[in-house]
């Protein structure tokens, strides 16, 4: 064995540790996410915002017709009409406040949140360290297999999250969702999809290779924070109609769903994100056919990755679409949403592990 081969299988075995070893801390963050929403259930301040909710979904149902009265100069009172207020600015959202995050408020809860947030630096330190000594053992971008794609895709999800994060965004909410879901990533990626260091077929020899897939892990690591979003905004809305129809939510909606962001707001983060990364993925639609026409001869030939791909640019279409339209805002627009990331999924896992395409020559 030459010096060059010892070299990339060494750095092939320090990718492999520096994975595991990101594993071993989002272990930790995920603990500590955990303790952070035990001890924030235990917040005054989560049970008051909880209980201002309730109450300002009843004087919604109240009406325009509710009465105010007012202190008059000399002693005497008026009684006012208050005015109408109009509280769901689109279908399924409402005027409520946001909740007091996964903390509650109190001082162990965010200290304990906190921590995750240290922990899942570290983390997202050492996997960016592992991919990048994976691209240096086979001198290439690290992603030309699914487990390479898997690993990346994960990194940038949590970059996007801490990026965030940075820039001040109310985003600690998902922090065990996405810390939970980045263990199932390199779980599955370390146990089913790992495959040993090596060159690519010669039709991925290609500075595209770069452009396209490095743009179609980016798309999907947003695409899955907008996806969080949705899903959160359903629930939450979902307690907030409860609230407003007078109903009793049971105790795991006033503990969890009490402290997230009001619907209105999860619904505004999630269309922004989804509506902020739809371009690259059009562009990542038309960096593949640039490249396929490079590599095989023609831009479009229905292989069943191309299919896909194009089924999740309908399907978020549809769903930007039905945001600017007057009947299908709020849930219908959700339930879109998370179709569409569904479809990028198949796309991802579902076409490469099933179907037998001119994609599959990269293997798993």
């Amino acid at each position: 064995m030459n010096l060059a081969a010892a070299t990339n299988e060494n750095l092939a075995h320090t990718s492999n540790v520096l994975i595991y070893s990101s594993m071993a801390v989002y272990t930790l963050a995920f603990f500590a996410h955990i303790a952070e929403w035990v001890f924030g259930s235990r917040s005054k301040v989560g049970r008051t915002a909880a209980a201002l909710t309730e109450a300002e979904a009843g004087a919604e149902g109240a009406g325009a017709s509710a009465k105010v009265q007012v202190a008059q100069k000399g002693g005497g009172t008026a009684v006012l009409d208050r005015p109408k207020i109009i509280t769901r600015s689109a279908a399924g959202t409402r005027d409520v406040p946001d909740g007091p995050g996964a903390a509650g408020g109190t001082f162990k809860g965010d200290l304990y949140g906190r921590m995750a947030v240290s922990m899942t630096v570290l983390a997202f330190l050492v996997q960016a360290s592992g991919v990048i000594a994976r691209a240096l053992s086979v001198q290439r971008a690290p992603w030309g297999n699914m487990y390479e794609f898997s690993i990346t895709f994960s990194t940038v999800a949590v970059a996007a999250y801490l990026t965030l994060l940075a820039l001040k965004k109310n985003v600690r909410w998902m922090g065990l969702l996405l810390v939970t879901t980045v263990l199932l990533d390199l779980g599955i990626a370390t146990t089913w999809l790992y495959t040993d260091s090596d060159q690519l077929v010669p039709a991925l020899h290609s500075y595209w290779l770069w452009i396209h897939v490095s743009t179609a892990i980016l798309c999907g690591a947003v695409f899955y924070i907008g996806a969080v979003g949705t899903l959160l905004y359903l629930f939450r809305d979902s307690y907030e109609n409860k609230l407003a129809n007078g109903g009793q939510p049971g105790s795991f909606a006033r503990s969890v769903l009490s402290r997230l962001p009001a619907a209105a707001s999860l619904d505004k983060f999630s269309y922004r994100i989804n509506a902020a990364v739809f371009p690259l993925w059009t562009f990542t639609i038309i960096a593949g056919a640039i490249w396929a026409g490079d590599a095989w001869g023609r831009y479009w030939g229905w292989d069943p990755k191309e299919v896909w791909s194009f089924i999740t640019w309908v399907a978020y279409a549809c769903y930007l679409h039905a945001r600017a339209t007057a009947g299908w805002k709020g849930r219908k627009a959700a339930y879109l949403a998370l179709i569409a990331f569904g479809c990028w999924l198949f796309n991802y896992y579902g076409v490469n592990i099933f179907v037998t395409g001119k994609h599959s020559y990269a293997g798993v």
